[in-house]
């Protein structure tokens, strides 16, 4: 990429004094560690317009307010709550024409804004293919519209994934032709009947594992193709886990990806997966993906380039690491700050055979699903296991595409993007994946499942402990007692096998006596 200007400015941070910013998809995982980092590193920024819909009954002030109360912006609320009122609802909808943004508010945002990040999105991978194609692409394509009318326009950052090209086994920082024209799939959804579309979609994403994948393919070429002369940056993450240490370590707020597996393998409930372990497992995160995302506004607006820029944000090239270790490191620091009321003792394998796999399953999963409903119906109480299976097997089987294949994704843009920023701001905006390291980075993961998605303090730790130890010398029972069996049941019949477990034990006894008692 040939910059035709160096930068104008020192700072990162002051260039965003009294800038106003317009975000979609803001109340998302993603989009609130944006709002958070700009308020707190960007003291000086001017307003943050914040697309929001009413949600679940509440309107987008309620939706507001409980957003700045969450333990994210607990240091803006001590350190600087005045920040907070910076923070513009703007009420629309990104599946609306026109983002279902009021004249009036148009008006306004077209006025002032001078920054457009856009991460609305539906990260549902069994989404169905219309309201995909409705959110992901024509949101995308709305958004386009209302930034081309924007006099101030400096930088558009759209969010994608790294994984919208993942029919290819190297992914360079480029936008690649769609296997269809963007335009013929937003007719074809159009006028299709939604049963049909169900039964093409199959069909349509080809060889890419869901809706997601594809429409974010399909949005990137509807982007390039729309854009005109604006100012246009893609980040592309891959798979986005917790926060490494801002604004709180280990913070998160969903059960996507692994996540929602690996919070089931700390209660006991979860112990087999289809995986290939020595792959490499492209995990960022989020904390990492939004400097990238906010010092990529900075780079674009500061040095226009010919075209636009593409930035993959993976680890896989320089901090990489393979799925048997992320699932080992989880298990160990699981076992370490455990967490409470478990059903079983935390375990379990990655395994690559499908077979192996199946069996465990229905043995691990299944029937210990079957029993517990069976003596939950007895007790009066609702069976639920079956469904949490239900809900875990279609979560899994969901993530076993990426965690069974492996992808390059090269990322010279963001090694070089690093290099133009000064020594102060590559500390404050840091988004180097070299700097990670891992076996601290999964140990606030665990962490802070533990805190933010099962809402579990600190003092909880010691009781977790004791439940923990206990379930350890059941597991231990266990094992010897399903060894008994088989031997009862194996051995037991065999006199040939009898004979060689004697001549075992004979030849074992024998030896020990040879060795001198220091």
């Amino acid at each position: 990429m040939t910059y035709k200007s160096e930068n104008r400015v020192n700072s990162i941070k002051d260039f965003y004094a009294d800038r106003s910013i317009f975000i979609t998809g803001g109340t998302g995982f993603m989009g609130k560690v944006l709002v958070e980092k700009l308020l707190r590193s960007c003291p000086k920024i001017k307003n943050i317009y914040l697309l929001m819909r009413p949600k679940k009954g509440q309107d987008i002030t309620s939706r507001l307010n409980e957003l700045t109360s969450s333990p994210l912006f607990e240091t803006i609320r001590r350190e600087r709550p005045s920040e907070l009122s910076k923070i513009v609802p703007i009420l629309g909808d990104v599946t609306e024409p026109e983002l279902g943004i009021s004249q009036f508010d148009q008006a306004k945002i077209i006025q002032k804004v001078s920054i457009v990040f856009h991460s609305a999105a539906t990260v549902k991978f069994d989404e169905k293919l219309k309201l995909s194609v409705s959110i992901n692409m024509l949101g995308t394509k709305r958004l386009v519209e209302l930034c081309l009318q924007m006099s101030k326009l400096e930088a558009l950052v759209h969010v994608s994934t790294a994984y919208c090209n993942c029919d290819r086994a190297v992914v360079d920082e480029m936008v690649y032709p769609p296997p269809f024209e963007p335009d013929h799939i937003v007719n074809l959804v159009n006028w299709m009947g939604e049963d049909l579309l169900d039964e093409v979609t199959p069909s349509l994403i080809g060889s890419r594992p869901n809706t997601y994948t594809f429409t974010k393919a399909l949005a990137e070429d509807m982007l390039l193709k729309e854009c005109g002369n604006l100012p246009v940056t893609i980040v592309r993450p891959s798979i986005v886990l917790s926060s490494r240490h801002e604004p709180v370590d280990g913070w998160l707020d969903n059960l996507n990806g692994p996540t929602g597996i690996i919070a089931a393998a700390g209660k006991g409930f979860f112990r087999t997966m289809l995986c290939h372990g020595n792959k490499t497992a492209d995990l960022v995160p989020v904390d990492t993906v939004i400097n990238l995302m906010v010092v990529a506004a900075w780079r674009t607006a500061t040095a226009r380039s010919d075209g636009l820029t593409v930035y993959n944000c993976c680890t896989g090239q320089q901090k990489p690491i393979v799925w048997k270790d992320f699932v080992g490191l989880c298990f160990t620091y699981i076992r370490k700050h455990p967490f409470s009321d478990p059903v079983w003792w935390p375990g379990g394998n990655v395994r690559s055979s499908r077979l192996i796999h199946t069996v465990e399953n229905s043995i691990y999963h299944q029937f210990p699903a079957v029993i517990l409903d069976f003596f939950a119906r007895v007790a009066g109480k609702p069976p639920i296991m079956q469904k949490i299976q239900d809900k875990l097997s279609k979560a899994a089987t969901c993530l076993e595409y990426f965690a069974t294949k492996e992808w390059k994704f090269r990322d010279d843009n963001v090694r070089r993007l690093c290099s133009y920023m000064s020594p102060t701001d590559q500390m404050k905006f840091d988004f180097d994946v070299k700097n990670i390291d891992w076996d601290s980075y999964l140990q606030s993961y665990i962490l802070g499942i533990r805190r933010f998605i099962f809402k579990e303090n600190p003092g909880s730790l010691p009781k977790a402990r004791s439940q923990i130890n206990r379930l350890h010398w059941l597991h231990c029972l266990a094992q010897v007692f399903l060894v008994l069996l088989a031997w009862r049941f194996v051995f037991m019949r065999s006199a040939h096998l009898r004979r060689l477990w004697t001549t075992s034990v004979q030849y074992l006894f024998n030896m020990a006596r040879l060795i001198p008692l220091v």
